[in-house]
């Protein structure tokens, strides 16, 4: 019997389940987007210490585990790629890399505007900070690398090395705060540092952006699959007319 991953790697049968589930999951984030913000902005409290600004946690930390997922997501995919030739590994990373970058940057662009009240700054060369920014250059590497190679399976093999190789910086972003001594505090811990005010508005609006990742993630690989099934009925077709004309040549060198 086949399992769910090797069913799904046929993009008709992924396509349909795809098609589906997409509608359930739009609507489930959406719905937990507007709770999530409901209470981050209206029914939790200021922070005794950090004031209004506090509010910037509920779209930065999201964001930042959003940063790191889809960075594993791409090496997952990529790995499947290279080892199991799996066909919608690359479809899958591919449509993951402009997403990871949307949220690494929301991530350093609330980092920001929640460091000038608390730090003075805007931007410090901090080990957390400065790895995050590694790892938006590393999305913006992996898409620069697609783009600029024409044979589009070199460049799925490429980048599935890159990000294999770049996915080192993960651990370094995940402990850095622990094995340096930086400025960026230590890791949220939802049981213990969070008030239970703030924790069920952060819970939910980590729910609800990952959601929203699924759901953009889900129609990014069908667009992709999509653009794929055209490019290849335009490469049949411009092969078939090549080859009426190389046969109507023909006869008619033989008249």
């Amino acid at each position: 019997m086949q399992t769910l991953t090797q069913r799904l790697a046929n993009p008709t049968r992924f396509m349909e389940l795809s098609a589906r589930l997409l509608p359930w999951i739009s609507g489930a984030a959406a719905i937990l987007l507007a709770y999530g913000l409901y209470l981050a902005f209206f029914a939790s409290p200021a922070d005794y210490q950090q004031g209004e600004t506090v509010r910037i946690m509920y779209i930065h930390v999201p964001c930042a585990w959003l940063s790191m997922m889809i960075y594993g997501l791409i090496a997952l995919s990529s790995f499947g790629l290279l080892v199991f030739r799996h066909p919608l590994a690359d479809v899958s990373a591919k449509a993951a890399a402009p997403l990871g970058a949307a949220f690494t940057f929301l991530a350093l662009l609330t980092g920001s505007l929640w460091g000038k009240p608390m730090w003075g700054t805007y931007w410090v060369w901090d080990a957390r900070l400065t790895s995050v920014l590694i790892l938006f250059f590393l999305y913006l590497g992996l898409m620069a690398l697609r783009s600029a190679l024409e044979d589009e399976s070199a460049a799925a093999k490429l980048t599935a090395i890159l990000a294999l190789v770049g996915v080192t910086i993960l651990p370094i972003i995940k402990f850095s705060v622990d094995w340096w001594n930086t400025l960026h505090q230590p890791s949220t811990d939802f049981t213990s540092t969070v008030d239970p005010s703030m924790r069920l508005p952060l819970l939910v609006m980590a729910i609800a952006f990952t959601l929203l990742f699924f759901a953009m993630h889900l129609k990014g690989m069908r667009n992709e699959i999509l653009r794929r099934r055209v490019k290849a009925l335009r490469t049949q077709a411009v092969a078939g007319r090549d080859r009426l004309a190389a046969q109507a040549a023909n006869q008619g060198a033989a008249e």
